[in-house]
C-alpha cells in the first residue's frame, strides 16, 4: 500500500486514565479508533471534526477497551478487528499473528502480533513505527498477568522490544508517572530514569499525555524490558532474597514486586 500520506494519531481520554487512539489522515475524511472503551468521547470527537469512522481495532477483551463498541456500531457499520483467541461478540474480523489488517480508508496496513500475558489472546497492531499494544507494554511498565504466565508475558515483551528503536509505543493507559517511581526503586542509579521522571512531571503539570514514548526510551528505563541486565537481575534477587537463574525468573519477581509496590 502507498504509505506516503502521514498518519495522525490523536489521544481521546476516557474514564480515569484510559486512552482511545484515533487514527486519521489529512488525505481522508475517515478515521479508525483503537480500543474504544467508551463511545461518548469518540462520538463527540467525530462530531467536532466531521470525520467518519471506517474501522475499529481491539487489542483484548477487557471492558474498558471494548465497552463503547456496541454504541459506535449503532451509528457506523464498520469492520471490527480483534483477537481471534478471545470471545468478543462485536468482533467481525478475528485476527492473529498470521495476518495483517488492511485499512484502505487510510491507505495503511498493520501487522498483528500475538502478545499473551495480560490476557490469553491479547494482540498488538504494528506498522510504520507505530505500535498499539493495549495493556501489554506500558510506558515504563507492563500489564498485570490476569490470564497468562510470566513466560508468556516475558516472551511477548521481548518480541516487542525487538522492534525498531524508533517505534512509538501507544499503550492503553496513562500510567507513566507511577511506573517510573517503581523503575527508580529497581534501578536507583539509572540516570535516564531520573531524567525521564523530570520530563514526565513537566508533561503532566501541563496536562499533556506522556504517551506515546519511543521504544528506545522504554529499553533504557522500563524494568520489564531490562530483566536480562545485571542491575535489574541484582535488584530482583535482593527483593526476593534468593538467586534467580533466568530473565524470566527476574521478570516474575519484578512483576510481583510491582504488584505490591506503594508509592
Amino acid at each position: 500500500m502507498n504509505t506516503m500520506n502521514i498518519l495522525k494519531v490523536t489521544p481521546i481520554p476516557a474514564f480515569n486514565d484510559n486512552y482511545i487512539w484515533l487514527l486519521s489522515s489529512k488525505d481522508s475524511a475517515y478515521c479508525v479508533v483503537v480500543d474504544p472503551g467508551d463511545a461518548e468521547p469518540v462520538l463527540n470527537y467525530l462530531a467536532q471534526t466531521k470525520q467518519q469512522l471506517a474501522a475499529i481495532l481491539l487489542t483484548h477483551h477487557h471492558n474498558d477497551h471494548i465497552g463503547g463498541v456496541p454504541k459506535l456500531l449503532t451509528q457506523f457499520s464498520v469492520p471490527v478487528f480483534g483477537p481471534a483467541r478471545e470471545n468478543i461478540l462485536t468482533v467481525t474480523h478475528p485476527v492473529d499473528a498470521t495476518q495483517s489488517v488492511e485499512l484502505p480508508a487510510l491507505n495503511y496496513r498493520f501487522q498483528v502480533f500475538d502478545i499473551p500475558g495480560h490476557t490469553k489472546g491479547h494482540i498488538a497492531y504494528y506498522g510504520h513505527d507505530l505500535l498499539f499494544c493495549g495493556d501489554t507494554l506500558f510506558t515504563a511498565g507492563c500489564g498485570r498477568l490476569f490470564e497468562g504466565t510470566p513466560e508468556q508475558m516475558y516472551q511477548s515483551l521481548t518480541q516487542l522490544a525487538n522492534l525498531s528503536d524508533n517505534t512509538l509505543v501507544f499503550c492503553g493507559h496513562e500510567y507513566t508517572t507511577a511506573n517510573l517511581q517503581f523503575a527508580k526503586v529497581v534501578e536507583p542509579e539509572n540516570l535516564v530514569i531520573r531524567q525521564r521522571i523530570l520530563t514526565v512531571q513537566q508533561q503532566r503539570e501541563q496536562r499533556l499525555p506522556t504517551v506515546p514514548a519511543s521504544l528506545l526510551i522504554e529499553k533504557q528505563t522500563n524494568p520489564f524490558l531490562r530483566c536480562h541486565l545485571p542491575t535489574v537481575h541484582a535488584a530482583a534477587e535482593k527483593y526476593a532474597n534468593m538467586q534467580l537463574a533466568t530473565p524470566v525468573d527476574v521478570f516474575r519477581i519484578i512483576r510481583e514486586w510491582k504488584n505490591n509496590f506503594k508509592i
